[in-house]
């Protein structure tokens, strides 16, 4: 894999999740929010989410293997790079690691809830969802920042 291919993949995969959080919670989450009572609202979300979170899966993947092998393979290690790597790949963890969360049990939940009409639970996971989307939407904001940037910090 060529550099060029390793950062264009590394960068597409970045504004595919982070835009995708961005565009769900500052537009649809208040429009959802405002327009529909919670049976279509949750309903809504969960096929949201169904088709979302494969591209989050697939750009979690492609970001975690492109800046690896950036790191290893063209930059020598961690040792080589400046401070802003080393916080967007803690950033990077901390983002998948909170998805991996978020999909695994509320997420599930929400499905859950759905198919069983428990809408009051359903909200209870929807809202746990928000907050960390908030908190991913957050960092993933740090992390192009710091992408783009952080060399001139």
């Amino acid at each position: 894999m060529s550099m060029s291919i390793a950062i264009t993949l590394h960068l597409l995969a970045a504004m595919i999740w982070v835009g995708g959080m961005f565009f769900a919670y500052m537009a649809l989450r208040p429009s959802a929010a405002k327009l529909l009572e919670p049976p279509l609202r949750l309903t809504l979300w969960l096929h949201v989410f169904n088709r979302f979170f494969p591209w989050v899966w697939a750009s979690m993947i492609i970001l975690l293997a492109s800046g690896w092998w950036m790191m290893i393979v063209i930059f020598g290690g961690m040792s080589t790079l400046g401070l802003h790597i080393h916080f967007m790949l803690l950033l990077g963890l901390i983002m998948s690691a909170i998805f991996i969360y978020l999909y695994f049990m509320p997420y599930k939940q929400l499905a859950k809830a759905v198919a069983n009409n428990d809408w009051p639970a359903g909200g209870k996971a929807l809202n746990l969802i928000r907050q960390l989307i908030a908190i991913n939407l957050s960092f993933g904001l740090i992390v192009v920042t710091l992408a783009s940037a952080g060399r001139y910090f």
